[in-house]
């Protein structure tokens, strides 16, 4: 396991040597700097947990040393060293953003305890950056679920690899099929279970913003860039697992930065000029088939056999049948739940008829087939004309999923219908597919993206916290 780290900064060698002995011998990680001008490149270098900081620091003012640390965006820790007479002056770094101060000579259990309460504040505050990370991400809270053979073997597999420290592994299978659930698996039975999980979906970034995600900036860094420093998702993750989703979207550029990255486990935040060492361990996942990817010159050979070191294939759901009746409870118990209805049960008729679709799009389908179910009807038990819009109603025509990869068909009413509410239909339709991710929808669509959004404009979608909502508007459709 990862080491909590500190740094002791003072220009007294003794008293650094002597600090730095005890709390190495108390299983600390501890680097020393006894220079002040190298104070900010051994911070950067280093990435300390806690940060004891004498008050006069060679030529520095050690106050003046927390300011710019905390106006440059590191949210570490500071302890102030300082000698009795300067007690006033510890008071006013405590109010510059100190965490505390220790008066010379040292009372050391005293010490000891200033120390854990920093450490426990540093791993306190990164919990909760990282709880706004999953707030963002909107992940799921549903577990791995199902009792067929195919997915007690995967979970037999992924319980092996949890035994790994840093071993990275490539999840392949479909869209839907709960590749990022697989990963989190992994990382509860992992002894990382207690530090970060931070998820990376390579295809929902735009290409010109991939590397400030991965590697952060620093202020000034590009146009734009005009807040403090921002962590990007590999530091936030150190210590801990991050799972880079559709792996297979990265540019051929980005290939290259992560390949160096897992091989060194350092990198230069966007526009920094220190170096950043992290210790993470690399879960990777696509839908995509890799080696013909590498065959045909899209994805770097090198990066593939350095992500497929330890590799799972997550079956679809149409090869483990078993588990949709354990699924479709899970999910009825769950939006029955949210949406205070009283169903606790599906039909055996139902049942038999879900089991018997082909379900494209995995157990993300099914998900949400069972929520629109739940949601429409007030009966206590689901019944197989409560998914009937599984196959369009009485019109018996086959679903998206049922459909041929190159088919689809389209229903013109008698009485006729505009073109730009079909072109409104397909597009929400599509995004319902895609979980509202306007990169897979236009890839799907066959448009560039700023197309599909200048459609949407054009036809009144607009993003809702449900969805997408339709506002009302006149539009002549024109290409």
């Amino acid at each position: 396991m990862t080491k909590s780290k500190i740094l002791i900064a003072d220009d007294e060698l003794n008293l650094v040597k002597s600090l730095a002995n005890i709390f190495s011998q108390e299983g600390y990680s501890v680097e020393e700097c006894t220079e002040a001008n190298q104070f900010f490149n051994v911070v950067y270098r280093y990435q300390p947990d806690v940060i004891l900081l004498d008050i006069y620091f060679e030529d520095a003012h050690g106050v003046d040393l927390l300011r710019k640390l905390k106006e440059s965006g590191l949210n570490i820790p500071v302890i102030m060293i300082t000698a009795y007479s300067d007690v006033t002056i510890a008071v006013e770094a405590m109010k510059e953003g100190a965490e505390d101060f220790v008066v010379k000579p040292f009372d050391l259990t005293h010490l000891r305890i200033v120390v854990e309460k920093a450490l426990e504040q540093s791993v306190l505050q990164n919990k909760i950056a990282l709880l706004q990370e999953e707030l963002k991400q909107q992940r799921s809270e549903i577990g791995i679920i199902g009792k067929s053979r195919k997915l007690a073997d995967v979970l037999q597999t992924a319980d092996r690899i949890a035994q790994s420290e840093s071993t990275t592994v490539l999840i392949e299978g479909e869209s839907g099929t709960g590749k990022e659930l697989l990963a989190k698996y992994i990382y509860q039975k992992s002894e990382r279970a207690d530090k970060p999980f931070v998820t990376l979906n390579c295809a929902a970034i735009p290409k010109e913003l991939a590397e400030s995600e991965f590697f952060g900036y620093e202020r000034g860094a590009f146009t734009g860039a005009t807040e403090k420093m921002k962590k990007g998702k590999f530091e936030l993750a150190d210590g801990g697992i991050i799972f880079l989703d559709e792996i297979g979207e990265l540019t051929l550029d980005m290939q290259v930065k992560l390949l160096r990255l897992i091989e060194e486990k350092r990198f230069y935040r966007l526009g920094g000029t220190q170096e950043i060492a992290v210790d993470v361990w690399v879960i990777a996942a696509t839908n995509k088939d890799l080696h013909r990817e590498v065959e045909e010159g899209r994805f770097r050979e090198d990066l593939y056999y350095r992500l497929n070191v330890a590799s799972i294939f997550l079956p679809p759901l149409r090869e483990r049948k078993e588990d949709i009746e354990p699924l479709t409870y899970t999910f009825i118990h769950e939006y029955g739940n949210k949406f205070k209805k009283s169903v606790s049960a599906v039909s055996p008729d139902a049942l038999q008829y879900l089991k018997q679709l082909p379900w494209r799009g995995n157990v993300r389908e099914l998900r949400n087939a069972i929520e629109r179910a739940v949601l429409l009807n007030d009966d206590e038990e689901l019944r197989r004309e409560h998914f009937s819009f599984l196959r369009n109603g009485k019109n018996n025509i086959p679903s998206t999923g049922e459909l041929n990869d190159n088919q689809y068909q389209l229903i013109i009413p008698q009485t006729g219908i505009k073109m730009s509410e079909v072109i409104r239909d397909l597009i929400l339709k599509t995004l319902t597919i895609t979980n509202g991710n306007q990169v897979q929808a236009a890839k799907i669509l066959g448009l560039t993206r700023s197309k599909l959004r200048y459609r949407m404009e054009q036809l009144g979608i607009q993003p809702d916290q449900k969805g997408y909502l339709v506002r009302q508007t006149e539009v002549v459709y024109d290409e």
